[in-house]
């Protein structure tokens, strides 16, 4: 059984955002080669989630969550990351377990969800359309 270590460093987040994306609910899975440094996992929830309190469950759940679930299903040499979502709190852990199982596989297919469209500066969101003055 292959070892499952922990992402620290904030470079190995940000170089993980290019991977792979599986969306969910209660969090979103990234996943991202990591060039032989074997099977690892990090976590995030931000401020938007909850209080300290809330999020710091929050990251317990995970935790237990990737460490029941990455040894069966994981991909080998790949960094995985969780992000919190703002439902995830609240859902059944069994649930989240099922989401995911359902996360990693997706991704092992290689079936990620399409990147999302950042709206530019000064479109306030909205898809491009003439001006007219």
């Amino acid at each position: 059984m292959q070892s499952i270590a922990v992402i620290r460093r904030r470079a190995d987040f940000i170089a993980a955002n290019r991977g792979l994306r599986v969306a969910r609910p209660g969090f979103v899975l990234l996943a991202h080669p990591n060039d032989g440094k074997g099977m690892r996992y990090g976590i995030t929830v931000t401020k938007k989630v909850g209080n300290a309190v809330v999020r710091n469950r929050m990251k317990r759940r995970f935790r237990e969550l990737l460490r029941a679930a990455l040894p069966e299903h994981g991909l080998p040499d790949h960094d995985h990351v969780l992000i919190g979502r703002d439902r995830g709190i609240e859902r059944d852990f069994a649930k989240l377990a099922q989401e995911l199982d359902e996360a990693l596989a997706r991704a092992a297919e290689g079936k990620g969800d399409p990147p999302r469209r950042r709206p530019r500066k000064g479109d306030g969101g909205k898809p491009n359309q003439a001006r007219t003055r």
